[in-house]
Formats: structure tokens, C-alpha cells, sequence
């Protein structure tokens, strides 16, 4: 049972394992700021989960903000828009900060950021209608997962899902994008919580936090106790901190109780989870019908000049954004997309930001370098921390081998890759990378 403090509620059950890590939120006080409306943008039409887009336009088309540019017939997917206004140079084949090659389309920018002449509010007075404004926004997890966010919301009319968690833990060592949404935008979250209460119809609102976030706390306590809130729909829960809290399975444990299963989703348990900069936008888009063109990111790290926190158009370079930051006070070993706990290292600056990038993170000390690999020690470190109840170095093993069958049979698919294991581990394994490679395995071992 949760417990009530001061009007504010605790965590239901904490989950099994996750680790502590130095947080570092070193811009968690500074404002976002606009960045200035860059020379190019490129877009890529793989920013989401699911099926990519393709593009509806063509070289030499005039676009302008807002404007569709990239769409999918497929149901997880989401469209993609024009982020400033000026003409089509380049549709073809581009690489990410990942090193993924996909369809990308180049903008070169007039410099007036017009406006899309069709942008206008949505109608939204029931769920279909819901589902359709969410669709056309563009919206995906802008947590850093990327999923779709109209699909959570298209459930049928018979769904069981009864409580929405409102995702605003942000457990992710230096990122604070979201803690400063929480600051900010605390209209807009108040908006999202309401519109998503009337039009879905949820018996219980819980937007929860980490107890790290002080300032974030009291604002939208301020919410959860005001009279907006006449039937205690809406709660606001205080989790401790312990990475991977944000994580979805890890949220709806902590605020409900509710254990998700293998392979589903968090659904199937009665919950539907978002991310707070993504529901604050909703309500952004219903109010304006502005689709999402940009989004705030936090650069920080020991290799840059002046860390900020930044509102970019989707597709501006990331040497772009740091230059704007100052650039590298001295040259970084390790570049990140995202946090260091599940980003990615990148080697090439020349890369467009995405919808799901939240941070970028260049760091020059040694001790942010990568691990010594050395001989597994047996330990148990590993499974201690491991929030799924998973063996990685079994997983290893299986997956040195190419066992798909028994690596399908311990359980890695459910695998998140959230980073712990590695974290924990004294001898430097690089045991995400052994997972995603298993998990590898296992989907080409069912082609066979």
C-alpha cells in the first residue's frame, strides 16, 4: 500500500535492483533557450519505433512549418513536418548519430519560419478524435523511446486501463530537459492532465517524480492540491531515487503495484504511461495545432564550454548545437546521444538531432572512458542489479555461441538495456552490448 504524506503519495512497491548513480543534473537551473533558426535542417524519417516514413516531397518544393513532409500508412508510425520554412535541396539517403543509413530530406531555410497555411487547433471532444489529433502532431515518447504516442491511447472500447501515469522521473545522469518542462511548462502539464482525465475518462491521474527534483516537486504539488481536482483524480507520487526509475515496467511497478508481464505491455495491466514533455505538448497542439517541429535537449559534460539547456527544429546538426554552446573547451574522448546510462557514443558531430534525442554529452576525463575488460569474476554483481531478474552473463555465454533457443528460454527479449549491469560490473563487461547482440541472435534464429 502507498502511503500518503503531507498529502503526497509514496511509491506502491519498488522494484527489484537498478543502481545509484551521481545524477550531475548540472543545468537543472538553467532556463531552455531558443536556439537560433539554423542555415539547414535535415530530416531524417526514421524518428520513431515502428515503420519509417517516406517522403511526400520532392527537391525544389517549397515548405513551410508545420507542413507534412514524410508520412506511413502503418499504424506505429507517426508523420513527419517541415521544422523551418525555405526549400527542399536533398531527399535521399542520410546517416544518424547512430550510424543508421535511412531517407532524410534537406531544407535549406528562408530565415522567416512561416508558418504552414492548414495549421489549425484540432476538434478534440472524444477519444477517436484524441487518438487522430495525437497522430497528426507527430508526437512520439519524448523521453528518448520514441514510440508512437497515439498508439497508447487507441485502445478498445472494452480496455480495462484505468490509471495513467504521468512519467517525470528523468533518472538519467545529466539530463534535465524534462525537470525543466515540469518548471516551465506547468500550464501545459495541467492542461495535458485534464484534457487526458475528461476525454479518456481515467479513475486515477499519478504523476510521479523523483524525490531529486525539489523545485518540480512544489509546482506541480501546487496542482495536484488545487480545487482543479475536485474528485482527488490526481495524485502526485515521490519515488526514491535509484536509476532505472523511469523506466515504463519500473513506473507502473512503483506507482501501482502492477507487475507488467513478459512481452506486454503496460496496457494489458490497466495503465498507460507518458512522458511529461510529451503530454505537455499535447496540450500545446490542441491549443494551437502547432505539430512537433522541435524539442529541448540538454548539452552538458565535462568537454563542453557552456552547457545549456536548448529548444532546437528537429534535424538542426548536432556541431551545430554545440558551437552554440561554445563549443569543446578541450577535445572529448566520448560523445553521447542521449544519457550515459542507455545513449549511444557517437564518432561524427555532422548528424541531425531526432525527435526522441534528448541530450547531447561530450566528455574528456579519463574516468569517462570505458572500462578495462577483464575475465568475469562470478561475482553476481550483475543479476543483483538487474531490474528484469535476468542473468547477463549467462546471456553472454548463450550469446557468444549463437544459442538463439536458449537465449529465447532465459528470457532476453525482456530484456531494456537500461545499463545497469554494466554499471555494476568491477571487470568492465560490456554486457548492454552482449545483450542487444543476443537479442540479435534470437531474431535471426527465428527467420531460420
Amino acid at each position: 500500500m502507498s502511503k500518503r504524506l503531507d498529502g503526497v503519495l509514496t511509491a506502491v512497491k519498488r522494484g527489484r535492483g537498478g543502481v545509484a548513480v551521481a545524477h550531475n543534473k548540472n543545468t537543472a537551473d538553467m532556463p531552455v533557450e531558443r536556439l537560433p533558426i539554423p542555415g539547414k535542417v535535415v530530416i531524417s524519417m526514421q524518428q520513431h519505433i515502428g515503420v519509417p516514413c517516406t517522403p511526400v516531397v520532392k527537391v525544389g518544393d517549397e515548405v513551410a512549418v508545420g507542413q507534412v513532409i514524410g508520412d506511413s500508412d502503418k499504424f506505429i508510425s507517426a508523420p513527419i513536418h517541415a521544422t523551418v520554412s525555405g526549400r527542399v535541396t536533398a531527399v535521399g539517403d542520410i546517416k544518424l548519430a547512430n550510424g543508421i543509413i535511412t531517407k532524410g530530406i534537406t531544407i535549406e531555410s528562408d530565415g522567416e519560419m512561416r508558418l504552414y497555411e492548414g495549421i489549425k487547433p484540432p476538434v478534440v471532444t472524444n477519444k477517436k478524435e484524441l487518438c487522430e489529433a495525437v497522430r497528426a502532431s507527430g508526437v512520439v515518447g519524448l523521453g528518448g523511446a520514441g514510440f508512437p504516442t497515439h498508439v497508447k491511447f487507441n485502445l478498445p472500447d472494452d480496455s480495462k486501463v484505468d490509471t495513467l501515469i504521468i512519467n517525470a522521473a528523468e533518472c538519467e545522469p545529466y539530463i534535465t530537459v524534462d525537470y525543466r518542462e515540469c518548471i516551465d511548462n506547468t500550464k501545459y502539464i495541467i492542461k495535458g492532465v485534464e484534457l487526458l482525465r475528461d476525454i479518456c475518462g481515467f479513475k486515477q491521474i499519478i504523476i510521479a517524480i523523483e524525490d531529486n527534483k525539489p523545485q518540480a516537486f512544489k509546482d506541480l504539488k501546487a496542482f495536484a492540491d488545487s480545487d482543479n481536482d475536485a474528485d482527488d483524480t490526481i495524485k502526485l507520487m515521490t519515488l526514491k531515487s535509484r536509476y532505472p526509475q523511469g523506466a515504463e515496467k519500473m513506473m507502473v511497478l512503483s506507482a501501482t503495484g502492477r507487475k507488467v508481464p513478459p512481452g506486454k505491455l503496460p496496457s494489458d495491466v490497466g495503465c498507460v504511461v507518458i512522458n511529461v514533455a510529451s503530454l505537455a505538448f499535447i496540450a500545446r497542439y490542441v491549443e494551437t495545432g502547432k505539430p512537433l517541429v522541435s524539442r529541448s535537449i540538454t548539452v552538458d559534460g565535462s568537454a563542453i564550454k557552456e552547457p545549456k539547456n536548448l529548444r532546437v527544429p528537429i534535424g538542426t546538426n548536432i556541431q551545430d548545437i554545440i558551437d552554440y554552446c561554445g563549443g569543446f573547451k578541450s577535445e572529448p574522448r566520448k560523445i553521447l546521444s542521449g544519457g550515459p546510462m542507455m545513449g549511444i557514443a557517437i564518432c561524427d558531430t555532422n548528424a541531425p538531432i531526432c525527435k526522441q534525442n534528448n541530450a547531447i554529452l561530450a566528455f574528456a576525463d579519463r574516468k569517462d572512458l570505458i572500462k578495462t575488460e577483464r575475465e568475469c569474476i562470478r561475482c553476481g554483481r550483475c543479476v543483483d542489479v538487474c531490474p528484469m531478474s535476468l542473468m547477463p552473463t549467462l546471456i553472454e555465454r548463450y550469446a557468444r555461441v549463437k544459442d538463439a533457443e536458449k537465449l529465447n528460454d532465459i528470457g532476453v527479449m525482456v530484456c531494456m538495456e537500461c545499463g545497469s549491469c554494466a554499471y555494476a560490473c568491477p571487470s568492465g563487461r560490456p554486457l548492454v552490448q552482449y545483450m542487444r547482440l543476443a537479442k540479435q541472435v534470437v531474431r535471426e534464429g527465428g527467420k531460420k
